[in-house]
């Protein structure tokens, strides 16, 4: 992959160039680093020269004169063991084909130097992207533990009105409500250290930690998966006071047994049902379809805008009108990543009746489409 290089270790780069300035025996210097490129052949590109002719050198295969041999011409490694990080040119002025051998030692120097200071920027470089990606899997699950402490508070809060004013039980219950206030505090506060920018990131794609180890087994059907949510949609319903619309009809595709790693259905589901109840208006409706094709979550809600109904997928986004909720942006875009990793397609359908009629015209429908085959 191609290196990215500091401005310091540029700086340096430079530095070190034009200490020959003052040098008789050198008419030009150049340091080429080693770049490797997908689907393309290792070159040799040009990083530093002196003097500065203003003009970008070509890569060392690229130069037909410098595939010729030159008496004036020194070629000096830049090595890490027997790694070559990259190669210092030195072009002279011949006396009888013998360099000086202070400005040969001195060159050799310079090469060392530079070797040295390539190799911490490698190390610099695999350094940021460990935290990088650790950074952004520490984000993904802090995203993921906020389902199930939802649901808890959720069950908490259901406890505490069947209790009677004079339950020796309400206590432990308001207990338990506190806790997950704490808990709420701490992820937040991993949630901004996972969000931390980093100066040097690159914006390459980083592996997912999830999906959540789901033990194997003949059990794991999309039913298995799929009633846990509903049981936890329909009691956060009953706290919000709003309608919640389960499954009319289980398609059979739903009971076959499945592989473990088909456990992230779940984990896109309850991402779709939390913003669903987290974002669309307290007094709409909210429900699960299940069709030949796929899995679709609906809110009858106001529909997202025109502008915002594709960036919403992209991570960090989330809509103009809900810029007040907390969240972090992380949901659909993670569901679009693991549902791609399925094979399938999630996708935003205004009004959900454009996925079957019995569904309101009003509001959003994300509908996980899976292919026939993961049906089977």
């Amino acid at each position: 992959m191609t290196m990215q290089l500091s401005e310091r270790f540029l700086a340096f780069v430079q530095q070190q160039l034009n200490s020959f300035e003052c040098e008789p025996d050198i008419q030009q210097i150049v340091v080429y680093i080693a770049q490797s490129k997908e689907g393309q052949a290792p070159s040799l590109e040009a990083v530093g020269q002196w003097p500065n002719l203003g003009k970008t050198l070509p890569p060392v295969e690229a130069d037909a004169e410098l595939r010729a041999p030159s008496s004036d011409r020194r070629w000096y490694p830049l090595q890490e063991g027997s790694i070559l990080l990259g190669v210092l040119r030195a072009e002279g002025f011949c006396r009888d084909a013998i360099w000086p051998k202070n400005l040969d030692q001195r060159l050799q120097a310079t090469a060392t130097a530079l070797a040295q200071f390539l190799s911490l920027e490698l190390d610099r470089r695999r350094l940021l992207d460990d935290l990088s990606q650790q950074r952004e899997q520490i984000g993904l699950m802090v995203h993921q533990l906020r389902n199930p402490l939802a649901a808890l508070r959720t069950y908490a809060q259901l406890l505490l009105r069947k209790l009677g004013p004079e339950s020796n039980h309400r206590t432990l219950v308001e207990a338990l409500l506190s806790e997950q206030d704490q808990l709420n505090k701490y992820i937040s506060a991993l949630d901004e250290i996972s969000q931390a920018k980093l100066s040097s990131s690159d914006g390459s794609p980083t592996s997912l930690l999830l999906p959540p180890v789901i033990p194997e087994g003949p059990s794991l059907t999309v039913r298995s998966l799929l009633n846990p949510l509903i049981e936890r949609a329909l009691a956060t319903a009953n706290l919000q006071g709003r309608k919640w619309y389960g499954p009319s009809q289980w398609p059979s595709w739903t009971a076959d047994q499945r592989p473990s790693g088909d456990g992230v259905i779940a984990e896109i589901v309850a991402n779709l049902l939390e913003n669903a109840f987290r974002y669309s208006s307290p007094s709409s409706p909210i429900g699960i379809y299940l069709s030949e094709e796929g899995i679709c979550v609906w809110d009858g809600g106001n529909s997202i805008s025109p502008d915002e109904r594709e960036r919403i997928f992209q991570k960090g986004v989330r809509g103009k009108n809900i810029s007040e909720a907390s969240g972090t942006g992380l949901g659909l875009a993670l569901g679009k990543q693991l549902s791609a990793q399925l094979g399938g397609e999630l996708k935003l359908v205004i009004p959900p009746s454009e996925v079957d009629s019995s569904l309101p015209d009003l509001g959003n429908a994300f509908f996980l489409i899976l292919k026939p085959q993961q049906m089977l």
